[in-house]
């Protein structure tokens, strides 16, 4: 199926689209608000901070085409600040596109950033991770979303407290983790991205 990374200037999209590739995807990245709106399923993905990203959105109108698609109940995966462009204002700075309720705050831990490998523990009822309870998956964070509504939490970790791992409601769903970095438990999570797409 046809995978439209939208691209905000930054990030780290080849990767993500070659991981896509392998699980399946007809994967392409643009810039062009038509081809993002219009696309069986679009994804956020990349690193760095909301409000450059934010930006990089609004500067190409990528922004209001991601809404628009959300709006039609066309599927969107985020992934990790991709996941936190889903939700409203960060501590970092700037804002995301509001989709999710809730802000991004800085992690609460002892240690910052969350890097490297932490187990999942995943809600019963998550399509985007399911398989995928009590594996391990790699982060590189040091913010994170805190959802107004905790019924959109899909997965948690563990690091010195809770962190939401993956979101999902309807059409919209979100990783903070790194699949492409995730070996086949990355591997399995965009599989899952896939057929929930299909579906959603």
């Amino acid at each position: 199926m046809k995978v439209v990374l939208a691209d905000y200037g930054a990030g780290n999209l080849r990767s993500v689209t070659s991981a896509l590739a392998r699980a399946g995807a007809e994967a392409s990245i643009s810039t062009d608000p038509a081809e993002v709106r219009g696309a069986p399923l679009a994804v956020i993905a990349g690193v760095g901070h909301v409000e450059s990203a934010a930006r990089g959105l609004e500067a190409t109108g990528l922004d209001d085409a991601l809404r628009d698609r959300v709006a039609a109940g066309r599927p969107l995966l985020g992934i990790c600040v991709g996941m936190q462009l889903l939700f409203g204002p960060s501590e970092e700075g700037g804002s995301g596109l509001g989709i999710l309720a809730g802000p991004v705050r800085r992690i609460r831990a002892s240690t910052v950033p969350h890097m490297g490998w932490n187990e999942l523990e995943v809600a019963e009822s998550s399509t985007i991770a399911a398989g995928l309870d009590g594996q391990d998956v790699y982060f590189a964070h040091s913010y994170a979303v805190e959802p107004t509504d905790d019924d959109v939490v899909a997965a948690v970790a563990d690091h010195d407290g809770r962190v939401v791992a993956a979101v999902e409601r309807g059409a919209v769903a979100g990783v903070q983790f790194h699949p492409e970095r995730s070996s086949r438990a990355g591997a399995r999570l965009l599989e899952n991205a896939l057929a929930w797409s299909r579906s959603a």
